[in-house]
């Protein structure tokens, strides 16, 4: 096989080739000449693909699945969220599928654009963002004198992250399908009564609370979050109920309140599917964790909580993010008056002793 340069021998005994026709050399798998895996690997490398040594995917150099790698490696990055992390390695690796061998140089903003016009609003617009940032990182670090990703524009998209709030009906018939005592009611009454994401509500527990208060920081936002949980008394604009503390008092006692069966801490990722389904089971339909978040945001500017006010308890980073929630309760305001006595609370619109007859 014409290309290959011996280098020594893995530790297996086998000898360490390398072809030298790529620059850098690419490294050849730790297996015989004449394995299957060896051979897929020579074929690949001759043909500019990417190779997997050791479990690292290496391409060559000056590709943008180079690119992409380095990027991936780099500080801006690992800086993000853990959930940012996971999202934009997915899309990361899906952008390999379809870019790896070409060179980065010839990388032009139409290219990101035909690429992404395949996709829906939302997801193009998901997209866009790691396009974007490893545009930037790209220039930075002198691999590109230009950004391809800087004059792609958004997707034009309905108003909406996508999650729909939770009605009362929806925390009703949740209540009615879950008793007090089992996991998911207890995620619910959770959800319902901080606001948490799901991501930040699997790392509650006793070691948050303080005098009443519950105190964290939100994992995307790094920003403090303040519930006045269990304080007596509690904000007029803020849920009355004690189902959260009847759920908690039933509940097994380790250091997270949503654990497993086992005890131990839920991931972010499969409690969010764990609890989707769990709603579904009760017959609410397209509906997330996140809008159980936003359920609690829209009651709370429905019985006048300030701007400051849910900012602290939500950990909104922004206005804008409170306001959303404003124009939905001045709309209902508007059409059914003041009377506060018309709006269902999130917690309190079917107590858990009325749900157990």
């Amino acid at each position: 096989m014409k290309g290959l340069k011996p280098a020594g021998r893995w530790p297996s005994g086998n000898v360490r080739y390398y072809y030298r026709y790529t620059t850098p050399a690419t490294p050849m798998p730790d297996a015989p000449k004449d394995s299957p895996e060896f051979l897929r690997a020579y074929t690949d490398a001759a043909a500019g693909k990417p190779t997997k040594v050791r479990g690292k995917i290496r391409h060559r150099t000056g590709t943008i699945g180079a690119g992409i790698r380095a990027f991936l490696a780099s500080d801006a990055y690992m800086a993000r969220a853990t959930s940012t992390r996971a999202r934009w390695r997915s899309f990361a690796e899906e952008f390999e599928e379809f870019f790896a061998t070409a060179r980065l140089a010839d990388l032009e903003p139409r290219h990101i654009r035909r690429y992404l016009a395949q996709f829906g609003p939302h997801p193009a617009n998901n997209r866009l963002k790691l396009w974007r940032a490893m545009g930037r990182w790209w220039v930075d670090n002198g691999l590109l004198d230009a950004d391809p990703a800087r004059d792609v524009r958004k997707r034009a998209a309905p108003e909406s992250d996508g999650h729909t709030p939770w009605t009362a009906a929806d925390a009703t018939a949740f209540r009615y399908h879950w008793p007090i005592g089992s996991m998911q009611r207890l995620a619910f009454e959770l959800l319902a009564q901080t606001g948490a994401a799901i991501g930040d509500a699997v790392t509650l527990g006793p070691g948050n609370l303080r005098n009443g208060w519950l105190t964290y920081r939100r994992t995307k936002s790094k920003t403090l979050c303040t519930v006045p949980l269990f304080v007596t008394p509690r904000p007029a604009y803020y849920p009355s109920s004690e189902d959260l503390r009847t759920c908690i008092e039933a509940a097994p006692k380790h250091l997270t309140w949503l654990s497993t069966a086992r005890g131990g801490s839920r991931s972010p990722k499969a409690a969010g599917q764990w609890f989707s389904k769990a709603a579904r089971e009760a017959g609410i339909e397209g509906k997330t964790a996140h809008g159980v978040r936003k359920y609690l945001a829209t009651y709370m500017a429905e019985h006048g909580a300030t701007e400051a006010q849910r900012m602290a308890i939500l950990g909104h980073d922004t206005t804008a993010q409170t306001r959303d929630y404003s124009k939905t309760a001045d709309a209902r305001k508007i059409i059914q008056g003041t009377d506060f006595d018309n709006f269902s609370d999130p917690v309190d619109n079917l107590s858990h002793n009325a749900l157990k007859t």
